[in-house]
């Protein structure tokens, strides 16, 4: 009887991605909002792309932002008590419908700020999510510390820009993950 000896090789390591539709994004992730929810309803979409422009088919982003009246639901916003319990909050979107997410949201609301949404984007290529924000085109961003901080040739990256359609006001925000067009990403 011979021995045979297997030989073990190191698994390579892996990047964030790709992402499997039927296993993080189940349908409804997306809307963060229902008949209650107070608040001007907005879409928020775009592209992700790649540092050759290419369209990221499988991302997937996760938004963070404030309700109607500036309030975050965590324990570190003073003003948690108030939230408005109608909206999530948070929500989840993949990209692959040809790069296309989508996001049915309220524009956030700020306390004596500018509002904002978090974004955190997942792709293949990268080992730790992306953490940008995204701010509002018929806004004066300039009055947030954040944005005012980010030298001024880069602050269009940050910028949706407001396109009105029939359905509802809605922000075009596309991300580039490299290249020329980079999105300003933050370093968390």
């Amino acid at each position: 009887m011979t021995m045979t000896t297997k030989k073990y090789l190191q698994s390579p390591s892996q990047t964030v991605g790709p992402f499997f539709h039927y296993g993080l994004v189940f349908g409804g992730e997306n809307t963060l909002v229902n008949e209650q929810t107070k608040g001007q309803r907005i879409l928020l979409t775009g592209r992700v792309y790649d540092g050759d422009s290419e369209v990221v088919p499988d991302a997937l982003l996760e938004i963070w932002q404030a309700d109607a009246e500036g309030i975050f639901n965590h324990p570190n916003d003073p003003n948690q008590a108030e939230v408005d319990t109608h909206f999530r909050g948070f929500g989840r979107a993949d990209t692959v419908n040809k790069g296309v997410y989508t996001f049915k949201t309220i524009k956030p609301g700020s306390q004596g700020g500018v509002p904002y949404i978090n974004v955190r984007v997942f792709s293949r290529g990268i080992l730790i999510h992306a953490v940008t924000r995204v701010y509002f085109s018929d806004e004066e961003n300039t009055k947030d510390a954040v944005f005012a901080g980010i030298p001024e040739a880069r602050q269009a990256t940050l910028i949706g820009q407001l396109e009105q359609n029939q359905d509802l006001p809605t922000y075009r925000f596309d991300i580039h993950m490299q290249g020329s067009k980079e999105t300003v990403f933050f370093d968390l």
